[in-house]
């Protein structure tokens, strides 16, 4: 999809009779609870407060409503197209929203300011579609617009701010529903979704704000009204547990198209100063949002990428980084940005574990898997950088067969210094042959070196196989595990009507970390302190199930809660600076320094979107 054009232009001119046949099917469900076919008022002659009800589930949905007025506070253009309108008389109900959207599938005629009468049916639209378990947005859809006059003062905004928006996040969904909180009377006054929520279709501002999300390819960025909510040193807001939101995040998009005014590029850190004026939507990507018609303006605030400590002479640096989707028709560009960050941000460590290296010929899916092109390009990059010739270990993967981009075969590969390490070799690997711990009592060793774990495994099907190899620094062996973990799609997200949400990815994740523990304790059963790596994506939180299992009976230990709370995260997700990469330690790794190398995720500017990992110690 064009960088130009928001997420939100996946609705299409086809949304109203998706959005009937949603509701539709969600009603005898059951699963929009709250919603009634019959309302208190008499549809003829409701106000916006009447269709927007207590609940997210407006009373009225599916009915036809006529002469319902407001004045224009927004207009859309591209997208989702429609307009916003707003009851300059709100009733004194601090539950229901005086504003609403309606959809007009075509470019609007109406302007800001225009006081107008509508004709319409009132629906429920779930970006996403039902199974995506977001909340539902109500608007007036094929609507009948009369302009009543032109030039009208829009409604004064409602100020968001660090004192309106509660500081829990969410009720607890009905049992009765199926966790849903729809069917529950929203209480803005005691969570912020429900705060949110009264707000759906009104006129919204926020005043000089911190930016935590940075701006993206699709010209939205991330705030927080929220100055100390959970704040580190950088300037974003840490994702730190399940039941800790940070419930002052806001998604800031621009209705004037970027082909006549860019959209400003900020960093997490940046202040979004002066006022930033809109109605509030609700969209797939993100929640609740901003779509500003006044656009405040960005300060920039210096930040700067990190660079870690160089390793002593008898210190092991050993680094993970997902180099997202790496192909040898990717840009010159690409490979030297990488290759200068190897080199320059994470002092050309001893071992390299790269995850998401794509096959020759990237994503064309022609059966090609081998990587050694894509390999080379890297390597050679880094040398021109440099930096030390590395010398690498993979496996390829089979066509296909281990998920990401289709064609793309992405692997995790090792790169190593050959001036620093030297790689045990022990030959007659393949995509389907599992590596096994060996050795005498006291000195434990792989039958495959490099080689896969348990691949056969029914927990890596359509997912990246762990990568172990044997490595030998200073005359002491180290284990190196190289992850790459399921993804987090079809996960609902955390502004889902369920709450909790339902994280359905994370039962994958957690076999492939029982199996990768496992495996771990074979290496720990044979020698007792031998020093083991597990490395990679984990795509995982620190406090997750699946980091627990990793390191269940004592086997590992999560190094980046080495770190105080504040600097525990690799990538940047809707505004929340979260663990997804780790590196994880045995019991035979007592002193270790650990850095997370944060050069990507807080920034516009991306050669990947996840940070770096770096861990040091001596064997």
């Amino acid at each position: 999809m064009p960088s130009s054009i928001p997420r939100s232009a996946g609705r299409t001119v086809a949304r109203s009779a998706a959005v009937s046949a949603v509701v539709a099917s969600a009603l005898a469900a059951g699963l929009l609870a709250g919603s009634t076919t019959a309302a208190a008022e008499d549809a003829a002659s409701v106000r916006i407060h009447d269709i927007q009800g207590t609940t997210r589930v407006s009373p009225l949905v599916g009915k036809q409503v006529t002469g319902v007025t407001g004045i224009v506070t927004g207009v859309r253009t591209y997208g989702s197209r429609g307009f916003w309108i707003q009851d300059p008389e709100a009733d004194a109900n601090p539950a229901t929203s005086e504003g609403l959207f309606v959809f007009t599938s075509s470019v609007p005629t109406v302007a800001v300011g225009d006081a107008v009468s509508l004709n319409g049916t009132v629906t429920e639209y779930v970006p996403g579609g039902l199974n995506s378990g977001n909340q539902s947005l109500t608007q007036l859809s094929k609507p009948v617009v009369t302009v009543l006059s032109q030039g009208n003062p829009v409604p004064a905004p409602v100020t968001i701010s660090a004192w309106s928006v509660p500081g829990t996040y969410a009720p607890e969904g009905d049992p009765a529903a199926e966790g849903s909180i729809n069917g529950l009377q929203l209480n803005p006054g005691k969570y912020a979704l429900d705060h949110y929520e009264s707000l759906e279709g009104t006129n919204v501002r926020i005043g000089s704000s911190r930016v935590v999300g940075a701006t993206d390819p699709y010209s939205e960025l991330w705030v927080t009204v929220k100055p100390w909510e959970n704040r580190n040193w950088r300037g974003g807001t840490v994702y730190g547990s399940y039941e800790d939101q940070n419930t002052g995040r806001l998604q800031i998009q621009s209705l004037t198209p970027v082909a006549q005014q860019p959209f400003p590029k900020a960093n997490v850190g940046d202040r979004l100063t002066g006022t930033t004026e809109g109605p509030l939507d609700f969209n797939q990507f993100g929640g609740y949002t901003i779509t500003a018609r006044t656009l405040g303006t960005v300060v920039d605030r210096g930040l700067e990428r990190e660079s870690t400590d160089e390793q002593h002479k008898n210190e092991l640096a050993v680094a993970t980084y997902n180099v997202e989707n790496l192909d040898p028709s990717d840009p010159q560009e690409k490979f030297d940005a990488l290759a200068k960050a190897v080199v320059d941000n994470l002092a050309s460590p001893d071992i390299l574990a790269l995850e998401e290296i794509q096959d020759n010929n990237g994503a064309k899916n022609d059966g090609t898997v081998a990587a050694d092109q894509t390999v080379k390009k890297f390597t050679d990059a880094i040398v021109a950088a440099g930096g030390p010739a590395y010398e690498w270990r993979s496996v390829d993967p089979e066509n296909n067969k281990d998920g990401g981009e289709p064609g793309g075969n992405i692997r995790q590969v090792f790169l190593f210094n050959p001036e620093r390490v030297s790689f045990t070799d022990r030959a007659g690997a393949d995509a389907t042959t599992a590596t096994a711990v060996t050795g005498s009592k006291g000195h434990a060793a792989l039958t495959l070196s490099p080689g896969r774990v348990d691949p056969a495994n029914t927990a890596w099907e359509s997912s990246r196989k762990p990568l172990a190899g044997e490595f030998v620094f200073r005359g002491r062996t180290v284990f190196v595990i190289a992850n790459h973990f399921g993804s987090k799609g079809g996960d609902e997200s955390i502004v889902s009507h369920h709450q909790p949400p339902n994280r359905s990815s994370e039962a994958k994740r957690l076999l492939q970390a029982q199996a990768v523990n496992g495996f771990v304790k074979e290496l720990l059963a044979v020698e007792k302190q031998a020093d083991v790596l597990v490395v990679g994506d984990i795509n995982d939180f620190e406090f997750s199930g699946t980091t627990k299992a990793l390191a269940d009976g004592g086997a590992l230990y999560p190094a980046v809660k080495s770190l105080p709370r504040s600097e525990r995260y690799s990538y940047v997700y809707q505004g929340n600076s979260q663990v997804l990469d780790q590196i994880l330690t045995s019991p035979g790794v007592r002193h270790f320094e650990y850095d997370s190398v944060h050069i990507n995720a807080e920034f516009a500017d991306q050669d990947s979107d996840h940070d770096p990992q770096v861990l040091r110690f001596r064997p």
